[in-house]
């Protein structure tokens, strides 16, 4: 279907299409059976107009995956995502981008059921399909925002395909969204986990550690380095778990655990404010709400998802 420039352009004008709108990167939200979800507009509607216009495909709107491509016949509306981070919220708060979670939230007129919310705040609240279309979103019109020229010639490129690719008119070079691989590893000595917190990271939180590939770097090695460079602690075996994809602004985390031979912590302060081992009774308890050494990690990510299986012992 992205190739099919005439289909798309079709699928644009039909009034059962489709919007998804983010304004600076943020998804429209709204609430159903106690719930969020994924909040749509036409392609007619106020909101859709506003610039700057950015559009990508996501698929179709009936069936287990909105993006698989239907078979002749099937029905359903198709699914496209917008940039509409040129609308002015007059009167509200914008919020700050630059801060590690932004809890404002801002409403566009006449739509009042529905606000863009911050994808850190509603991923756990989503299901797990329209989290799926929200962080591809996001990170798709993210890659537009910040890749309007040529890496080749640097001519302003244009989106194609779509949405997936950008097309430069000047060489021909074409571009396609990137993803940066990111290694966090469960990193055990016992009946410990090794937990570290960013210095610009909220008060009490603390998380496993993280860190990119290199290139020529193979993900067992990046977790090694990463552990040894910013907690000064060796790792032996390494193996993958799981893995998540992040557009904060476009990581695949590669869940790993891997096995420490040393204790001793030695922080790189430009990484790490603080590192610890913390025991599974640790752990439990400040789960169970009944310790402030740290707060819990956050629900949806894969740091929670590791760390609730290494504590249930269904790592494996």
């Amino acid at each position: 279907m992205r190739p099919d420039k005439a289909r798309l352009a079709a699928l644009t004008a039909a009034p059962e299409s489709r919007v998804l709108p983010l304004w600076r990167g943020k998804p429209l939200i709204t609430e159903r059976d106690g719930g969020l979800t994924l909040a749509t507009v036409p392609f007619d509607a106020a909101l859709a107009g506003e610039g700057p216009g950015q559009t990508v495909f996501l698929g179709w709107g009936d069936g287990p995956d909105v993006r698989e491509q239907p078979h002749d016949g099937a029905s359903g509306p198709a699914w496209f995502a917008r940039d509409v981070s040129g609308w002015a919220p007059d009167g509200q708060d914008e919020g700050d981008p630059t801060a590690f979670a932004d809890a404002t939230e801002q409403i566009y007129p006449g739509l009042h059921e529905a606000r863009f919310v911050e994808l850190r705040a509603a991923m756990a609240h989503l299901e797990s399909r329209d989290a799926e279309l929200a962080a591809t979103a996001k990170a798709v019109l993210g890659w537009h925002a910040t890749h309007r020229f040529c890496a080749c010639c640097g001519h302003a490129s244009e989106s194609h395909e779509g949405g997936w690719q950008r097309l430069c008119p000047a060489c021909g070079a074409r571009h396609f969204p990137r993803t940066d691989p990111v290694v966090i590893m469960l990193i055990t000595h016992g009946n410990s986990v090794l937990m570290g917190r960013s210095p610009h990271w909220p008060d009490k939180m603390y998380s496993l550690l993280a860190g990119f590939v290199e290139p020529g770097e193979t993900m067992e090695a990046a977790v090694r380095r990463e552990v040894a460079e910013e907690a000064g602690v060796h790792v032996g075996e390494v193996a993958y778990l799981a893995s998540q994809p992040w557009p904060f602004p476009a990581s695949l985390m590669l869940g790993c655990r891997g096995e420490a031979l040393t204790r001793e912590i030695t922080l790189d302060p430009a990484e790490l404010e603080d590192a610890q081992w913390i025991t599974r009774e640790e752990l439990l308890a400040v789960r169970a709400g009944e310790s402030d050494r740290m707060k819990p990690a956050r629900k949806g990510s894969i740091a929670h998802f590791l760390l609730e299986r290494w504590l249930s012992d269904t790592l494996d």
